[in-house]
């Protein structure tokens, strides 16, 4: 395991815990690539940005049990947790959102370059979270 890797995927979420989005965002590529789960590909900084702005309005998260890991170069990491969530305000295409809370396994994959995120592709279950949330 790449300890530099490791510590960029930790510092990377740790911002995303504590809601510093200006760390999080800095630990990112200019032309970051984000894959979102069942979703289209965003590319650059501002596109994330404005991903992160939804989510955070729409979503409370905090990102519990996190195993990382990451190849031996340092240039790829994939990270497995799981989501502790309350759904706040309603997303569009989704269900009703009432305060409900959820628990979700997830996972994501890197690409690293120059010390800072290139790539991220996100994977959970869609349908177990629209069943939690409809419950």
């Amino acid at each position: 395991m790449n300890q530099n890797a490791k510590t960029l995927i930790e510092n990377y979420y740790a911002a995303f815990n504590a809601g510093d989005m200006d760390t999080f965002l800095n630990l990112l590529t200019d032309d970051v690539i984000h894959d979102i789960n069942q979703g289209a590909r965003e590319t650059g900084k501002p596109a994330f940005r404005a991903f992160m702005n939804r989510m955070n309005r729409n979503y409370k998260e905090q990102l519990v049990e996190m195993v990382i890991m990451t190849n031996e170069d340092g240039s790829r990491a994939a990270a497995e947790f799981v989501v502790l969530g309350e759904y706040l305000v309603t997303d569009e295409g989704l269900p009703e959102a009432k305060g409900q809370k959820y628990r979700l396994p997830a996972g994501a994959f890197f690409v690293l370059r120059d010390g800072k995120v290139a790539r991220i592709t996100n994977y959970y279950n869609l349908e177990d979270w629209i069943a939690q949330v409809s419950a």
